[in-house]
């Protein structure tokens, strides 16, 4: 892909013993946190470098994250994060280049304290998302209204990233239903018209993780 580079930022970790340091640097695709606190991450590098890197995950290490445009910010992912590993094989290279993708605990737990974080925000996704993590009895039709809701409440919040626009929504069960509710008495929302089963938009892997120049929010 053109410039994508330009997209990529880095990951920088330095790892010291009783007589040396060493600086390990990887590549970052994707990354998404809370200030301090990294909930995913998406790296690339040699082995030692990824084995290095997810050692220092399990044991509660602090990073260094650059983003595309320079910013720094010091990360860690804190308590019981899940790592998963891999290898790409590249054209013309003969070794594989290691993956690495982590999760943060908070992250495997998504929507259910009441925080929903997002990979970016359309409302059809959205409300898709939130649907079936808070199970939520919804219609799709229903998405504009409710989280027009959500907008004006000020409950969705930027949150930092790299290869996408995550965002994060902090509505509970109880708070959607009751919207839910008041959506239905104030006939703003209408229950489907004939019985059967509901189909949902759907929404393909490699859409949703598409690099995007900008997001709309659909107002």
């Amino acid at each position: 892909m053109e410039n994508a580079h330009l997209r990529l930022g880095l990951l920088e970790y330095v790892r010291f013993t009783e007589k040396t340091s060493t600086r390990i640097r990887v590549r970052v695709d994707r990354y998404i946190g809370e200030d301090r606190q990294a909930h995913l991450l998406s790296v690339f590098g040699n082995d030692s470098d990824v084995g290095a890197i997810t050692a220092a995950i399990h044991e509660k290490a602090n990073f260094s994250i650059t983003f595309p445009n320079g910013a720094e910010k010091e990360v860690s992912f804190g308590e019981h994060p899940s790592c998963y590993k891999g290898a790409v094989t590249l054209p013309g290279r003969k070794q594989p280049v290691r993956h690495l993708i982590a999760v943060s605990q908070h992250l495997h737990a998504n929507g259910r304290t009441g925080q929903t974080i997002l990979l970016r925000y359309r409302r059809d996704e959205a409300w898709a998302t939130l649907v079936s993590f808070l199970g939520l009895p919804a219609d799709p039709t229903w998405a504009d209204y409710v989280l027009q809701t959500v907008e004006r409440k000020n409950r969705i919040s930027d949150i930092d990233g790299i290869g996408g626009e995550p965002v994060l929504i902090s509505a509970t069960t109880e708070e959607m239903l009751e919207w839910i509710g008041d959506g239905l008495r104030a006939q703003g929302l209408r229950f489907p018209t004939t019985s059967g089963p509901i189909q949902w938009y759907q929404f393909s892997l490699s859409e949703v993780l598409k690099p995007e120049i900008g997001r709309v929010t659909e107002k």
